[in-house]
């Protein structure tokens, strides 16, 4: 058992209020997490002034080479963790005992991680395309044409609401700390372990202690605490959070994101070739990522589709989560796969939609006290069909027919869609379409990022506002 303390700008905080975090299958304690209530948050918030200029204090590319430091002791590297030295193994075996996930996609998002830690410099050169970072630091600098820049700096750190479903969405804050602005961090409920380890890998890697706010625990005032006091900060949820949050411009919010997969006329004939891609985009990291593939577009041979997914998909069974062969996580909350299957047979109910993955078993598994979803595939004959844009935290596709030309207004928002065409003109309009975020041409499938490109917002222009500066001679 590991015994976490809250982080109050890098001091240790033991509070009497304590949550306990236990074992998803056999209740054992493995955490208890020490957890601070929003009045201390907003005290703690008219101190984040004293992170940045922590930060500021070390030029710019002395923080990069710390974070690829960081980024080395993350993967290899025993650190103290809360009260305990924690080894690379040992956080593995403490994510999936408490997030229900394999030791492989534990491990995978770890690497994840990892990498963007050690490539800090040239993800950083991407998302502020090019600038000289010495600029940040200083407030102003000439780009090379005569010119004087400026960014002014929105916040001075970053606040983040954390999420419990897929560790690799923590690659989203990691570049914070070289912006120069500090971090007030909760962690999600049952998965606190990415962003201890980070922080403790930070600090031994020699960036300031002062930076670093770490608030765990299960309330959702501790949350909302961040949000209110921290000028920029960042939440993962459903569409509900999207919606609430949408147009205010001192949250960005990372929901949903409905990734999809378009055939283009001109290639769906050869729909065999693109098997394995879908296959991939789906099932990857178990489903559970917003860059998974939730649907797949096609004029025609959608049923042929659907039918050859099924035959890959539909047998995967569930595993424990030490098999190398497990590639499905628990649902670790009581009634949530139970929740989730009756709202997917109701869309089934839909007449315009066919359970292609019937055959193969039944889908909901329940192990109490938890539960897993297999992977499901539907056929939906028409973009109307209540399944046809829907995601879920475990691999389940829509085959949507549609024709080509109706296929972008009736996608609707979404965060990475792959169009396999050569079609110029479709591609074009793929181009031009508002709703697409991140836009993949060719066979590339849903889960490959390049992270030398922005993922879900450009994080930079979120942190920092460019303003006119003049000097006078």
């Amino acid at each position: 058992m590991i015994e976490l303390p809250a982080i109050r700008w890098g001091e240790p905080y033991r509070s009497l209020d304590v949550d306990e975090i236990v074992h998803f299958e056999t209740g054992e304690l493995v955490a208890r997490v020490h957890v601070v209530g929003a009045g201390i948050i907003r005290r703690d918030a008219h101190k984040a002034k004293r992170a940045r200029q922590a930060l500021l204090a070390m030029p710019p590319a002395e923080l990069i080479e710390k974070c690829k430091a960081a980024g080395e002791l993350f993967e290899n590297g025993t650190l103290s963790v809360g009260d305990s030295q924690q080894s690379p193994t040992d956080f593995i075996g403490q994510q999936s005992a408490t997030t229900g996930m394999p030791l492989s996609m534990c491990q995978a998002n770890m690497t994840k991680n990892a990498f963007v830690l050690k490539n800090m410099g040239q993800i950083l050169d991407c998302l502020t395309r090019g600038l000289n970072l010495d600029t940040l630091a200083r407030g102003y600098g000439e780009e090379g044409r005569g010119v004087t820049v400026s960014y002014q700096a929105q916040c001075d750190a970053l606040g983040a609401v954390l999420p419990n479903n897929s560790p690799g969405v923590h690659t989203l804050w990691l570049p914070v700390i070289a912006l120069q602005m500090g971090l007030v961090l909760k962690p999600g409920s049952s998965e606190p372990w990415t962003p201890y380890r980070i922080f403790a890998a930070m600090v031994e890697a020699g960036i300031p202690v002062e930076a670093f706010c770490l608030y765990p625990g299960a309330g959702a005032d501790i949350g909302g605490a961040i949000l209110v006091s921290c000028r920029r900060s960042m939440i993962f949820g459903g569409s509900q959070t999207v919606e609430q949050y949408a147009g205010n411009p001192k949250v960005q919010v990372h929901g949903p994101g409905f990734s999809k997969i378009l055939l283009g006329d001109d290639c769906v004939d050869d729909w065999q070739r693109y098997v394995g891609l879908m296959v991939d985009s789906v099932y990857r990291n178990g489903g559970r990522s917003c860059i998974n593939c939730g649907s797949i577009y096609a004029s025609r041979h959608t049923k042929e589709i659907a039918q050859a997914l099924a035959a890959k998909l539909g047998p995967i069974d569930v595993f424990p989560p030490d098999d190398p062969r497990a590639g499905l996580a628990a649902f670790t909350t009581e009634g949530a796969a139970a929740s989730i299957w009756d709202a997917l047979e109701r869309d089934i109910e839909d007449p315009q939609t066919t359970h292609i993955t019937a055959n193969y078993g039944e889908r909901l598994v329940e192990n109490p006290p938890v539960a897993y979803l297999r992977p499901v595939v539907l056929h939906c004959g028409s973009p109307t069909a209540p399944a046809a844009n829907r995601e879920y935290m475990f691999p389940a596709v829509s085959v949507v027919e549609c024709p080509q030309e109706k296929m972008l207004s009736a996608i609707g928002p979404t965060l990475v869609t792959t169009a396999i065409t050569a079609d110029e003109n479709f591609r074009r309009d793929l181009i031009a379409s508002r709703d697409i975020d991140r836009l993949n041409m060719g066979e590339i499938p849903t889960p490959q990022l390049d992270w030398l490109q922005p993922h879900e917002g450009n994080l930079f222009d979120f942190l920092y506002r460019s303003r006119a500066l003049q000097i006078a001679p």
